[in-house]
């Protein structure tokens, strides 16, 4: 029953995910997670014959989880648990305040050049 109780868990979240079977944070499929670890589609090493790897297969589950929220994967994971461990919760707190609402701040407005018809200021060629 435990393969049932995976596929209720990973349906109930792709319905709290509108559909999307990808990373709430990152937005990377499954399959984007294992190539990013160095895992092809299937879950088999890439390098496996170079690295010298041997019975190494990663699921699904392994890279993906459907358990919270929304799905989430195993890079933003590792990630979060860094910032964690590095001290950094509280400025990543804060930088994500800073990205909502003071983005101006962040992203000024690039400079636009002056229209071609128009005279250059005094001083200038």
């Amino acid at each position: 029953m435990a393969l049932d109780r995976h596929f209720q868990e990973y349906f109930a979240a792709l319905d709290r995910a509108g559909g999307a079977d990808r990373c709430f944070l990152c937005r990377r499929s499954a399959a984007e997670v294992k190539a990013f670890f160095g895992f092809g589609e299937d879950g088999t090493p890439i390098d496996a014959e170079h690295l010298g790897l041997e019975d190494i297969v990663l699921s699904k589950l392994d890279i993906m989880s459907y358990r919270g929220l929304r799905p989430v994967c195993a890079v933003c994971q590792l990630n979060h648990d860094a910032l964690a461990l590095g001290g950094g919760r509280e400025i990543a707190e804060r930088l994500r305040d800073e990205m909502l609402e003071r983005r101006d701040h962040l992203w000024p407005a690039p400079e636009t050049p002056p229209a071609p018809d128009e005279e250059p200021e005094a001083g200038r060629d």
